[in-house]
């Protein structure tokens, strides 16, 4: 998986109501996606275009185990390079196949609105705006295969260990 997009860049101890509020729980998975960070930076969501890259700081995504990477995922982004990675959510990220990657120095290599190249496979991440790269921590192979498949439905559905979605 190789991303190149424009960045948008929050900061440290993103929570999981921030991405996925409450107001949006019973609404269409596409319907939820517009209210991705609604609290912190409204009308965000209608900004970001698709194949977009987000960029977070230390603990991206901590808080409760909603189904906020679906929420992400479903907005257009791209992937998501964090400073640090909650393991639940890096969990569901895997889960709803979007690409997350820990990289540390991330936040400080990057201002909103340049271009990042990103090889999720390689773990590496290129600022082609003003040059620099850096190397992130890869997901073990058996994560990185969950992804691949489209994520865990998908995977288990291939598998016929579920029936498939109607």
């Amino acid at each position: 998986m190789h991303f190149k997009a424009r960045v948008w860049i929050v900061g440290d101890n993103i929570n999981t109501d921030l991405i996925l509020p409450n107001k949006a729980f019973y609404l269409t998975h596409e319907e939820q996606a517009q209210y991705v960070f609604h609290a912190n930076r409204p009308g965000w969501a209608q900004l970001v275009q698709k194949g977009d890259i987000l960029i977070g700081g230390h603990n991206f995504g901590m808080g409760s185990s909603r189904a906020a990477a679906r929420s992400l995922k479903n907005l257009g982004l791209a992937c998501l390079i964090a400073e640090s990675l909650n393991g639940l959510f890096l969990r569901n990220c895997v889960n709803f196949a979007f690409p997350a990657l820990e990289c540390p120095g991330i936040h400080a290599a990057f201002t909103e609105g340049e271009i990042a190249e990103v090889d999720f496979e390689a773990a590496t991440v290129r600022n082609t705006t003003r040059g620099g790269a850096l190397s992130g921590k890869p997901l073990p192979p058996s994560l990185m295969a969950l992804v691949q498949a489209g994520g865990v439905y998908q995977l288990l559905e291939s598998e016929g260990l579920i029936a498939p979605k109607v």
